[in-house]
């Protein structure tokens, strides 16, 4: 399985330790974010990310900015559904209930060792359709009405 990782400047240690953890586990790693702690734009990374997922470079995607304003840029990007967590249940029931496609969180919101355990319950949980299958397509909906709004 191939994930997608992006990252502005103030979570570049955190990605840098996501994907030595992500690596150990027998995925391949994409970087798409930068590797400076110069100041940057989380947008800019979080719409790579989102690309690399919805075009098929990539199976899922990993966006850490300092908060939450990359997922936002991912979410921007049709097919995404970024969730932001600071905690594994949520990451869990992202997966299961809304079949998120990316996961984000904030390097000055958890630590990296609760980013870990965010991350392997993500990865653990698979979708379950079903009932749920009517909600993530009322959201998809959404963003096919939206998609030429101004």
């Amino acid at each position: 399985m191939k994930i997608a990782i992006g990252n502005d400047h103030t979570a570049l240690e955190m990605k840098n330790e996501m994907k030595k953890f992500l690596e150990e586990k027998g995925y391949e790693v994409i970087d798409y974010g930068t590797n400076s702690t110069e100041s940057c734009d989380y947008p800019v990374y979080g719409e790579k990310v989102g690309n690399a997922v919805a075009n098929g470079e990539a199976d899922l995607g990993l966006a850490i900015c300092g908060t939450v304003g990359i997922s936002l840029a991912c979410n921007k990007v049709k097919g995404i559904r970024c969730c932001v967590c600071s905690e594994p249940y949520t990451a869990k029931l992202s997966r299961m209930h809304n079949d998120s496609n990316v996961l984000a969180f904030g390097a000055r919101v958890i630590g990296v060792e609760m980013a870990k355990m965010i991350t392997e319950e993500w990865l653990n949980a698979e979708y379950e359709g079903g009932r749920h299958q009517r909600r993530v397509d009322q959201v998809m909906d959404i963003e096919r009405r939206n998609q030429n709004a101004l």
